[in-house]
């Protein structure tokens, strides 16, 4: 506008631009849309809002003092850190499956890769007791590799590493669901045009693959996170429920609720709340940033 005022020439396209957007207005919203904006509101308020506030009051109730002590409590602190070390060994090892499990289904025709698919989508279709209760029939004392497996001296059911199993299991299709229709919109050109230029496989993959498909890694990453941070059904049948060896937080919460202590209770479901709470937010952060990219 300045300039069209000083030397009389046409206004840029980003005036042009500003002009219609200062015109446009915003229609006002009808009585039936801010109904069912207050009723989303109050519904969601009502089932998420309202029951993750009151863990906080009752884990409060009795003071930051009993708060503190109660996840200060040595079982409590153990169940954080066996959900916090289960998470640090599941989540880059599914991260490194899903990746290769994309690659292989996006970028390659073979037989039996709808049954990779398929396969790829069990764990999700399967209830994760279920999950639990195979593991224990297939690596049990009684079960179909158990005798053999004690023969070696090797136990794994009622351990930590058939917690980690079966949180394996459970988590596995998130990073490869997140990947696979991403990968398959994006095509093979940019990689194509890598190969022309003389890269090799690692090249390609790490300048040109990995760029492409970095926030559906960390998308994927989180929801698998969340997962197994708060995963109850499979675990609690194969890690045996031993206080202080193998429970998880989750565990752990539902013990303390077993054994009528209320606020121990609240106060480790908090902790497990935090995180959860803290995943959200992280992903809706790398949501905003993809969205903005």
């Amino acid at each position: 506008m300045v300039q069209q005022a000083l030397d009389g020439s046409p206004p840029t396209e980003g005036v042009v631009a500003h002009r219609a957007a200062a015109n446009v207005t915003t229609p006002a919203r009808s009585r039936g849309e801010i109904a069912l904006i207050a009723l989303a509101f109050l519904v969601a308020g009502a089932l998420l809002v309202v029951p993750v506030a009151l863990i906080f009051a009752f884990a409060l109730r009795e003071g930051l003092g009993a708060y503190f002590s109660s996840i200060a409590e040595p079982t409590t602190l153990h169940a954080i850190g066996l959900t916090v070390l289960t998470a640090v060994v599941v989540v880059p090892v599914n991260i490194l499956v899903g990746v290769c499990i994309a690659w292989l289904v996006s970028r390659f025709r073979f037989p039996g890769r709808q049954v990779l698919i398929t396969i790829v989508e069990l764990p999700a279709a399967v209830s994760p007791i279920v999950a639990g209760t195979v593991y224990l029939f297939l690596y049990g004392g009684q079960g179909l590799l158990g005798p053999a497996l004690q023969g070696a001296g090797i136990q794994l059911m009622f351990t930590v590493t058939a917690i980690i199993l079966v949180s394996l299991f459970v988590t596995a299709p998130f990073v490869a669901r997140e990947l696979i229709p991403l990968m398959q919109q994006q095509g093979t050109e940019d990689e194509e045009a890598a190969l022309s230029l003389g890269a090799n496989g690692w090249q390609m993959f790490w300048f040109v693959t990995l760029p492409n498909i970095r926030w559906a890694i960390l998308y994927g990453a989180i929801l698998t996170n969340a997962r197994v941070m708060g995963e109850f059904g499979a675990v609690s049948v194969v890690s045996g429920s031993i206080r202080g060896q193998t429970n998880t937080l989750p565990l752990q919460i539902s013990q303390l609720f077993n054994d009528f202590n209320v606020t121990g209770a609240f106060a480790a479901a908090s902790t497990l709340t935090l995180m959860a709470l803290l995943t959200v937010v992280l992903k809706s952060a790398l949501e905003a940033r993809a969205g903005w990219r």
